[in-house]
């Protein structure tokens, strides 16, 4: 019987299983905010066995020559190799094409796939199973790498690659063909294994495997003391959202669903302030409405004295910040709201559910998996600015119990990895790959 950790070969041999993570949603020395929960699963993942992460990085020629004008040129200082929390990092530079929208996309494989083929004389014989982190480019390269190196290949889905992507026409036959020859696929929500099945996984290969949270970050705080530390609003009532800044996430329904919130006379009494945590294009809309909030306030403040000026409560835009500052902002809010046009299940939302805060969100991918309306959140319908806006109210206006929360907690990023490994082991080693209870 193995230890905790090891699987058997089919050999009879104990060792610990080798798994070669293929992505290119990770993060870097350029980019360390990135992807937090990829480097969280896999550093706990790394506890259990062998992994080794291509990241790949987007190049073209001139690339170095751009400088920080574009990502791709920010990105061209990145090392070619690394460690990051222990996990050994590999970024091959995989040739792409600037502005390929739905009718290219197809080409993005076979580019992606030219960057990571020079590796293949030092890849061989040091793994038991790839994995394809996203569903496309990532899967379809790593599985044309697979076969060449002679070895199972798992793939794994998050949320945009399946619910947006991976439906393009031009895309859907090669995803289907990485999927239907993959050991299995792994989505982490029940709509998710559905849509993997739909898009041709065999059914009996499609695996559920749920993220985690960081327990020791995410957990019931004081709200004030948060407050105090971050430098936020101590009187009033706080809405938080947190995640790339784009236009897919709601962020327009989010500011026009505000706009009505805490004004005096308002339906939720004292001000309502609104704290957006991300990068991304929408920043500068947020950073607008964030200014003319102020005006009004100071106008407000000039027609009727102070009090009523702070009636109208701030948006503020912190921007990226660390898992541990994240873990901050969500114990100083009220609640946490993600209007995002689709999703998996964002890890933010376990998060807030960790740290006993409501979650106002759409009802997209998985999150009606997690989110239980009138106990731990109220769902909208995705796009829809006055449902969001009555939700917030409501929202606001009740009292939430903490222990409604604690029977929702989402399993620690140590219980996700062990299942994720499980997973593996089974597709790198058939009946054979077995762990020791």
């Amino acid at each position: 019987m193995s230890k905790p950790g090891e699987d058997l070969d089919g050999g009879g041999r104990s060792r610990p299983l080798r798994v070669l993570w293929v992505t290119r949603i990770f993060p870097n020395r350029v980019e360390p905010l990135a992807c937090a929960f990829q480097r969280q699963q896999l550093a706990a993942l790394s506890r259990w066995c062998e992994v080794e992460v291509l990241a790949t990085i987007p190049y073209h020629p001139g690339v170095s020559l751009l400088g920080a004008r574009t990502r791709p040129g920010r990105l061209a200082a990145v090392p070619e190799r690394d460690e990051i929390d222990g996990v050994p990092v590999v970024h091959p530079r995989a040739p792409y094409l600037p502005g390929a929208g739905r009718v290219l996309a197809p080409v993005n494989a076979p580019l992606y796939l030219a960057g990571l083929l020079p590796l293949v004389p030092q890849l061989r014989g040091r793994f038991d199973v790839v994995l394809g982190a996203w569903l496309y480019p990532d899967a379809c390269a790593a599985a044309v790498l697979a076969r060449v190196l002679r070895l199972p290949y798992a793939v794994k889905a998050h949320g945009t690659d399946v619910n947006v992507v991976a439906r393009w026409r031009s895309v859907r036959p090669l995803v289907g063909g990485a999927l239907r020859s993959a050991a299995c696929a792994i989505g982490v929500s029940r709509p998710m294994v559905e849509a993997l099945a739909a898009l041709g996984a065999p059914r009996e290969r499609v695996v559920l495997v749920r993220n985690g949270v960081d327990r020791a970050l995410f957990r019931p705080g004081d709200r004030l003391a948060a407050r105090r530390e971050l430098g936020l609003p101590e009187r009033g009532r706080i809405v938080t959202f947190v995640g790339n800044v784009v236009r897919p996430k709601g962020i327009g329904e989010l500011l026009e669903a505000f706009e009505a919130l805490g004004a005096p006379g308002g339906e939720v009494a004292g001000p309502v302030h609104l704290v957006v945590v991300g990068e991304g294009p929408e920043r500068r809309a947020v950073e607008q409405a964030a200014a003319r909030r102020d005006r009004e306030r100071a106008r407000d403040r000039e027609r009727g004295g102070r009090d009523l000026g702070e009636e109208r409560g701030r948006i503020l835009a912190v921007g990226s910040r660390p898992l541990s500052e994240v873990a901050r902002y969500l114990a100083a809010t009220d609640l946490l709201v993600l209007p995002s046009w689709a999703e998996g299940t964002p890890n933010v939302v376990l998060e807030a559910l960790a740290a006993a805060r409501p979650v106002v969100a759409t009802r997209v991918g998985g999150i009606p998996e997690v989110v239980e309306p009138g106990r731990t959140g109220v769902l909208v319908p995705p796009r829809d600015a006055a449902a969001l806006g009555r939700a917030l109210r409501e929202a606001l206006a009740r009292t939430w119990d903490e222990r409604a929360f604690a029977e929702a907690a989402p399993p620690s990023w140590e219980e996700s990895a062990e299942a994720l490994w499980r997973v593996l082991a089974r597709a790198a080693f058939g009946g054979s790959g077995r762990a020791a209870a």
